[in-house]
């Protein structure tokens, strides 16, 4: 779980550094107030302290990875408290939650507070997401949605921090490529297939292939949440047919659902 937290640190300095000190003061609120949550009811409870196991700590900094930076940090502290005490803790502690706290956590905030939940501003302009514009028929620059100068969640933005964290990941052997690796490859066909019944698009369209790939939650979610180990399968084939299906839950969440997003629905649902 440590090698974890520090994986996830290269989005969280692009977080920090591409919308400044209000994605700072989310990130400390959420991680902050989850080990806090834990701490505080399992003293109450009279259970072993387990606060230095990191999970607490990494369930904080996702929800917070996962949040608008232009959220009050009140709301972040309400989703930490939701993740640790409600999804983790109740159901009785690391290993026995049946989602993962952050993304249970944050689809909690979306349906109690969505307008906060899907408001964004970049450079002090509020704007949708490249996903809302795709959504809308727009054109969008995959370059920039590549760097991370994109409005979005503190996290989301960057697909090169966050492959850099994964690379970490990989190379001290914490994930492999199985479940992240089939959840995006069967993504990337679904679109190319089911694209095309989106009207100007066309099948396999590159460019709206590669802007769905870099957009919104995609990669956050493929690296570092599809692959908890309390919640994915163990067995190499139950894997694969997981992430088969994190792929298709998605591009069907995208393509003809209400939303422009998919991906925390889309790992709960799985």
């Amino acid at each position: 779980m440590m090698l974890v937290a520090i994986a996830l640190l290269p989005a969280s300095a692009f977080g920090v550094w591409n919308f400044g000190l209000p994605a700072f003061g989310m990130l400390v609120t959420t991680t902050v107030v989850a080990v806090l949550t834990e701490y505080i009811y399992e003293k109450l409870m009279h259970k072993k302290i387990t606060i230095n196991d990191w999970s607490a700590a990494v369930t904080g900094l996702l929800l917070g990875l996962n949040m608008p930076p232009t959220a009050p940090w009140w709301m972040g502290a309400i989703g930490s408290v939701f993740a640790i005490l409600i999804v983790k803790q109740l159901f009785g502690g690391l290993g026995q939650n049946f989602m993962n706290p952050a993304l249970g956590a944050r689809c909690f905030l979306l349906l109690s507070f969505t307008s906060q939940m899907t408001s964004f501003v970049y450079d002090g302009v509020t704007g949708a997401t490249p996903l809302a514009q795709l959504k809308a028929g727009n054109t969008v620059n995959t370059m920039d949605m590549l760097i991370g100068r994109i409005p979005g969640t503190i996290g989301e933005t960057s697909v090169i921090a966050i492959v850099i964290g994964a690379i970490i990941l990989i190379l001290k052997g914490i994930i492999d490529l199985r479940i992240p690796g089939t959840y995006i490859v069967t993504f990337a066909l679904f679109i190319g297939i089911f694209g095309g019944f989106v009207d100007g698009i066309g099948f396999f369209n590159v460019q709206y292939m590669t802007a769905e790939l870099c957009g919104g939650g995609l990669m956050l979610g493929a690296w570092f949440m599809a692959t908890d180990y309390v919640t994915s399968p163990i067995t190499k084939k139950g894997q694969i047919v997981y992430g088969i299906l994190l792929g298709c839950l998605t591009g069907l969440f995208r393509l003809f659902g209400g939303s422009a997003e998919g991906v925390s629905y889309a790992i709960i649902f799985s």
